[in-house]
């Protein structure tokens, strides 16, 4: 094989896939997954199709192969934990030899880590030679219908979007876009030129952020596109939206459509650097490179009303008839000539329907401003769904031209027909008079009918692209929906082989994607999942302040996200390799169905999140955290009541998931109400689980040591605790420590026992603490309140920002951290001879991973949370491993976050376990 031509393979290069979930053997010394593993996962592919798709049997089957050749190149490491993505193709088929080649790609990764070659021979099973008549018939037709899936792919495939990301210094797609691209779920591009040459800053940047929002409201993922500094981005982060939107009118900013990309990147290389927003056209076709197959915008361009002598045609309609991608919009503009832009369209090869909403199959053709055009619809379409089907057929297909799809204006905004009209036919007239033609004629109308009509034509604009939006975000969901289904039904077939280990290990690896309520899972995270708003504070005129003002309006960014600190638990343990289950409540309200639609979208089980009926007035929980310019929380708001008022019956309802589930862990927050948190404790616990518990605030803290006269189960002391781990920061140990001394928990004579056996002098430890941990800490009084927390919880993790994480853990008499040289240092006491189960206090001050400079803070949403979800799927996965051994690994984690605009960084898979 050519190494530099197998070194650019991507996945389409592969008629077929399976997954692979690495490991902890599959490791060598030095963590990377072994060479012999390789050519287990070639031959094991190689023999999964041959069986499933071929008609082998190899215990009777008359012909089998023999490996005569195999080799492997490697590109890049994989390791434990990890999910491959194994591919394979046929490259020759002879009379009786095949030549085989597997691409093997970690899932989170666009390179390939390893490309192998493999050479059957079919020899007759009992003369162990080559039959004269070959290859048998059964044998052949299955091989070569992989033969020809890769040929058929070759053919159409064209520009892809993972090549061109990989290789082009012209283009960057956002780590979301990437890894939502590589997952197949829902995207939706939207344009820029809208808000360097529609809006005025800081209008722009304010509707851009709305747009995103109702995306990512709808269970979607903006792709905002525009180019910054001649690079074209794929997935605008927040700063490159403001970078942009901020350089709305100036002269270096330009409008960009196809012809103007080359000229844009390519000056940008010798020093001339220009931002520009992206038109339709230009849109269109950096979405299609991308691999993005929905857009929506406002309204297409068209033809110009006198274009049989101005020639005057937009460029998105000749984009839509040679790229292949679907465009949501409100038709397009009133002053256009509709039906020679219609009759262009159908030249150029592209479908055009229009949304009906349940008003039959004879419609307009919108028209922007107005539902009526009075030209009729070329096609209707009656749901999302349908349009999702014509962008599967079309891309199955191999049409290589776009789909048009015509959302009509909300009716509510809707303009009459005949006054819009006259309006136009005004703006029209006057354009001629002043002699505004070619680029400087739709500005100049545009703004001559905002005139006209006193400014609603700006508040139709504004609820159109929302509702295009809106449409669009749904088609893609339904296409996304609509693939999956199309891959997962044959790969439910294929992933039964049984000839092998592996081909169980894959079959598990697939049906852990979907979610299946009989099954057990290692883990299960009982808390909030919330929609979660961060606000920002952005510097604005000659202010100095680093945060916002009080009492007033303060100037910012505002993101919205899927959270709650139940979800990103889940989703951070999900990443790393957990079989994990959120237990959460939505309402039945939009952003209920879009948090399902979500998590759906990232194949987390949603069985064990429960809907709460309409009649309750409850609403899905939400989170909104107010920042400074550092992005530090300066002040956070929460409405979690959804989960402390849920009127949900504990036994019929969480009880029987736990029943089900049989975790190794729970972990759960404090966002339940006191008696639902206990329950959950102490069920679990009678289940034989391990507790993780996470505070979530100082004042929710206090919600794990309730009132006596609540009449709760009391929380058993160690060697009987309930918790095993405890997650705090600095202010939620102050929290949990002042609760149970208000509680007079620390007044109970089995808490007395356990702390009169932990072997700390009676004159205290407080310089071995200040050895272990620093004057500072000691000062403050955090290792102290952490181990008079012990006898409730086992271990206490303070997460301390950039000091890092203070472990104080209680162990048991036989733990070989006692006597071993390596873990001595750590060591604050040791239990006196006879005090039975109890050793000593384990103290060790775990250092920041990293310090993260205050420019590369994305949002600090969400980074104690992803600690906790790595953590537990670490213990999860390896019994017998210590709480030390993964908090390294979380703490990556957690800055991998920390740089985020998620609330958890999609890309955890990539981690590395401890060595």
């Amino acid at each position: 094989m050519d190494y530099t031509k197998v070194k650019e393979r991507i996945r389409k290069d592969y008629g077929y896939h399976l997954e692979y979930r690495t490991r902890w053997s599959d490791n060598d010394m030095y963590g990377h997954m072994n060479n012999s593993v390789y050519y287990f996962l070639y031959d094991s592919i190689v023999n999964n199709y041959l069986i499933k798709h071929c008609g082998l049997r190899p215990p009777t089957s008359s012909q089998i192969g023999l490996v005569v050749h195999s080799s492997s190149d490697f590109f890049g490491s994989v390791g434990f934990p990890a999910i491959i993505d194994l591919c394979l193709r046929v490259n020759k088929l002879g009379n009786s030899s095949v030549v085989y080649e597997i691409g093997l790609f970690e899932q989170g990764a666009v390179e390939v880590k390893a490309v192998g070659q493999l050479v059957h021979v079919f020899v007759d099973r009992e003369a162990n030679r080559p039959v004269v008549n070959g290859i048998g018939e059964d044998l052949r037709k299955g091989i070569e219908k992989l033969l020809k899936s890769f040929r058929t792919l070759h053919i159409s495939s064209g520009y892809d979007a993972l090549h061109i990301r990989a290789n082009s210094p012209f283009f960057k797609i956002s780590e979301e876009i990437r890894e939502a691209l590589h997952a197949k779920r829902p995207i939706i591009a939207l344009e820029t030129a809208i808000y360097t040459h529609g809006f005025p800053y800081p209008d722009n940047i304010k509707l851009s952020t709305h747009l995103e929002s109702v995306v990512r409201q709808q269970g979607g993922i903006p792709a905002t596109i525009g180019v910054l500094d001649g690079i074209a981005h794929i997935g605008m982060i927040a700063e490159d939206l403001h970078k942009l939107t901020s350089s709305a009118g100036a002269s270096s900013t330009i409008k960009v459509s196809r012809r103007d990309l080359s000229y844009i990147c390519g000056l940008g290389i010798v020093g001339r650097k220009m931002h520009g927003g992206t038109t339709v056209a230009g849109t269109a076709i950096l979405a299609y490179l991308a691999g993005i197959k929905v857009f929506a915008t406002g309204g297409l361009g068209g033809v110009h009303r006198g274009a049989e002598s101005s020639m005057d045609v937009s460029a998105d309609l000749t984009e839509l008839g040679r790229t292949p991608i679907a465009i949501v919009s409100s038709g397009c503009k009133s002053f256009l000539d509709i039906p020679r832009t219609l009759e262009y369209l159908e030249t150029e090869g592209v479908t055009v329907a229009t949304f009906s909403d349940g008003r039959g199959d004879l419609v307009d053709f919108p028209a922007f401003w107005t539902r009526d055009s009075g030209v009729q619809s070329p096609m209707t379409l009656q749901s999302e769904k349908e349009a999702a089907a014509l962008i599967y057929a079309r891309s199955t297909l191999s049409i290589h031209s776009g789909l048009l799809f015509a959302n009509p204006i909300p009716e509510q905004y809707s303009v009459p027909k005949a006054d819009m009209d006259l309006v136009i036919a005004t703006a029209i007239r006057e354009a001629e008079q002043d002699g505004a033609t070619g680029k400087d004629n739709t500005p100049y109308i545009l703004a001559k009918i905002k005139s006209l009509t006193e400014g609603k034509s700006i508040s139709a604009n504004r609820a159109l692209i929302e509702a295009n939006v809106i449409r669009g975000t749904r088609v893609a969901i339904e296409l996304a929906k609509l693939e999956q289904a199309v891959i997962k039904a044959p790969s439910r077939e294929m992933n039964t082989f049984g000839a092998s280990n592996l081909g169980a290990q894959m079959s598990r690896a697939h049906e852990e994607r979907i979610p299946r309520p009989s099954d057990g899972v290692d883990i299960i995270v009982a808390g909030s999942l919330a929609i979660d708003l961060a606000c920002d504070y952005q510097h604005h005129g000659s202010s100095s302040m680093d945060g916002p003002e009080m009492a007033t309006s303060n100037p910012s960014i505002i993101l919205q996200a899927f959270g709650g600190v139940g979800h990103n638990v889940a989703t951070a343990a999900h990443l790393f390799g957990g079989t994990v289950r959120l237990c959460s409540v939505v309402a039945d309200d939009q952003d209920g169905k879009a948090a399902l639609e979500f998590l759906v979208s990232k194949g987390m089980d949603t069985s064990g999140v429960k809907t709460q009926g309409v009649g309750t007035g409850l609403r899905t929980a939400r989170y909104v955290a107010i920042n400074d310019a550092k992005k530090d929380l300066v002040l956070a708001m929460a409405d979690m009541g959804i989960l402390e008022q849920s009127s949900m019956p504990f036994v019929q309802t969480w009880r029987a998931e736990l029943t089900r589930a049989r975790p190794k862990w729970l972990a759960v927050d404090a966002n339940w109400d006191p008696i639902t948190l206990r329950k959950w404790i102490t069920e679990a616990c009678k289940g034989g689980a391990r507790i993780a518990f996470e505070p979530v605030s100082l004042a929710k803290s206090s919600r794990l040591f309730s009132d006596p006269v609540l009449n709760l189960e009391l929380l058993g002391v160690f060697p009987s605790h309930h918790i095993e781990v405890a997650t705090p920061n600095a202010q939620e140990l102050v929290g949990l420590h002042e609760a149970a001394r208000r509680g007079e928990y620390f007044d109970r004579q089995d808490w007395w026992n356990v702390i009169n056996s932990m072997g700390i002098p009676n004159g205290g430890a407080r310089d071995r603490m200040i050895t272990l941990c620093g004057r500072d800490m000691v000062d403050q009084g955090i290792p102290q309140q952490s181990i008079q927390l012990l006898p409730f919880s086992r271990c206490v993790l303070t997460k301390l920002g950039p000091r890092g994480v203070l472990q104080v853990e209680l162990l048991a008499s036989e733990d070989s951290r006692l006597n071993s040289p390596i873990t001595e240092r750590y060591i604050l006491s040791r239990s006196p001879q006879g005090n039975t189960g109890i050793g000593g206090i384990y103290m060790r001050l775990h250092p920041p991973a990293e310090l993260v400079a205050d420019v590369d803070i994305a949002s600090v949403n969400g980074v104690g949370d992803t600690f906790l979800g790595i953590l537990i799927a670490g213990l999860a996965s390896e019994e017998g491993t210590n709480i030390e051994d993964w908090v390294g690994v979380a703490q990556k984690g957690s800055i991998m976050t920390l740089k985020s605009n998620e609330a958890v960084h999609p890309e955890l898979g990539l981690l590395r376990p401890p060595a």
